[in-house]
């Protein structure tokens, strides 16, 4: 075993060890702190297989907004965690039943799963060579031809998870003056100044 078989144990290990702790830590910041070591590994990862671009894009989009993103919200929202925490119990039966039945696919799908013999020394290169097109290109070339319906089908559906998120979160308060424009721009004279004739030697 080479270099980058050593190191390839080492980044799965560790991305295995934090993505279990983003699920046990109790402190929901330690998890999203956890969830971004586990995008930086990954992105190591990506990068032993040659697909630069996917671990840039990993480190930039993911560690970069998402995960900080979650980490701003976590910090700056005043949950109460004991509040939700006092109905584990009522909803344990259904959560664990639903456990096991993932486990059992897993079992399922790990027991069934085979490798032919010749297929590892056929497995090609990821790194193109010098004259070939680079990774990004290569991703760019499939995205916008052969995979367009699908990459334009996630972005629409990103934009209505967006929109739904602002729609639910979108709370009025009572008694909060807000800006009408339709209202200001129908304002008269008459109605934008009040004229007030002031005595000499009095207030208004």
């Amino acid at each position: 075993m080479g270099l980058p078989g050593v190191f390839f144990y080492l980044f799965s290990a560790v991305l295995l060890a934090s993505a279990l702790m983003v699920v046990a830590a109790r402190n929901p910041v330690h998890s999203v702190l956890f969830l971004i070591l586990a995008f930086v590994n990954a992105a190591a990862l990506f990068l032993l297989l040659g697909a630069e671009f996917l671990a840039l894009i990993l480190i930039v989009v993911y560690v970069g907004a998402v995960a900080v993103l979650f980490l701003f919200v976590v910090m700056m929202l005043d949950v109460d965690f004991a509040e939700l925490r006092q109905g584990f119990l009522h909803y344990l039966p259904t959560g664990a039943l639903i456990g096991i039945v993932i486990l059992c696919e897993v079992l399922i799908a790990v027991g069934g799963w085979a490798i032919a013999p010749g297929e590892l020394a056929s497995v090609p290169v990821p790194t193109p060579p010098a004259d070939a097109l680079s990774n990004t290109e290569a991703i760019g070339n499939l995205l916008y031809t052969r995979y367009l319906f699908y990459f334009q089908l996630a972005g629409l559906v990103l934009l209505v998870a967006m929109i739904g998120a602002i729609v639910l979160t979108l709370r009025h308060k009572e008694g909060v003056k807000r800006q009408s424009i339709a209202a200001q721009n129908a304002r008269t004279p008459a109605t934008a100044i009040e004229i007030k004739k002031v005595e000499p030697g009095r207030g208004i």
